[in-house]
């Protein structure tokens, strides 16, 4: 039996088979050696995985701040939330010891009652401010409780900045995070608002395209050129392209400042990749330093 199989398998079916043998490796097809990749995201870990994680020398933890908002017509209420998931995920990916923790999605983003900002629209959910720096100072501390000596956090919205640094000072001036040793052993940190991120995404990228010849009333700051070309580049499910291409009347509306018509994925990712070049130089910068 196994004489009749190998003779059907000479002459013109062989060679077939080599064939696709040779198109399947060629194609990217998954062997027995290939190694799986390394989780970037610390809900993929269990806790026995990530404990051996940080103690192999994953000691940075990114805390991805997005938040839930209009974004115009055409762009998702979690454009902020959906970009900067993927470019932690490329900036840890980048470091080499860096882990991402869950997206946080609430942020302030107005009052509620009487509703301001951008709370006037539908979907936009917003948080107090004592309540979101309570957030993030929780987690900070969480995370550092199980081993993570640097936090960095990656704000990918404007609006809190300013809390992002307060919630990084505070915790910077607390004893356990200057002191030059802990009793337990463990290296001492630091927390970082990572601004480099944020100016990347806006400033740094604004000014990129308006070297290509983009105006800056055509780039805007907010659902217009630069913000539909990143989210284009990072979740282009989250573009709705046939408002756009209905044109400049479908998206002449409240909540979009800038004009997306000529935004595209090719234009995105030149500012993906200037996100993640600055906030990994930064975060290596910050990191070699110490802690103050």
């Amino acid at each position: 039996m196994n004489r009749l199989h190998a003779r059907s398998l000479t002459g013109p079916a062989l060679t077939a088979l080599s064939v696709l043998l040779v198109v399947l490796i060629a194609a990217g097809a998954p062997t027995a050696s290939a190694a799986p990749a390394t989780p970037l995201h610390l809900e993929d870990y269990t806790w026995v995985e990530l404990r051996a994680r940080i103690d192999g020398g994953a000691t940075t933890v990114l805390i991805p701040i997005g938040g839930t908002e209009q974004n115009g017509p055409h762009i998702s209420l979690g454009k902020h939330n959906q970009r900067v998931r993927v470019l932690a995920e490329k900036i840890a990916r980048r470091l080499g010891n860096a882990v991402v923790a869950p997206v946080l999605a609430y942020v302030p983003e107005g009052i509620i009652t009487p509703p301001t900002q951008h709370m006037r629209y539908a979907g936009t959910i917003s948080v107090p401010e004592a309540a979101f720096e309570a957030t993030l100072e929780a987690a900070a501390h969480s995370l550092r409780q199980h081993g993570f000596r640097d936090v960095v956090l990656l704000g990918d919205h404007g609006g809190y900045r300013a809390s992002l640094e307060r919630v990084a000072g505070r915790l910077n001036k607390a004893s356990g995070l200057r002191s030059t040793g802990r009793a337990d052993g463990r290296a001492v940190g630091r927390v970082v608002a990572l601004g480099e991120y944020y100016r990347a995404a806006s400033m740094s990228f604004a000014d990129t395209l308006k070297a290509r010849g983009f105006s800056a009333a055509e780039i805007g700051s907010h659902a217009g050129l630069a913000d539909t070309s990143l989210s284009l580049a990072i979740h282009a499910a989250g573009v709705r392209t046939e408002v756009i291409a209905a044109g400049r009347s479908a998206v002449d509306v409240s909540g979009v400042i800038g004009d997306p018509r000529r935004a595209s994925a090719e234009l995105g990712q030149i500012g993906v990749e200037q996100i993640v070049a600055a906030s990994v130089a930064a975060i290596q910068t910050r990191l070699a330093q110490p802690p103050r």
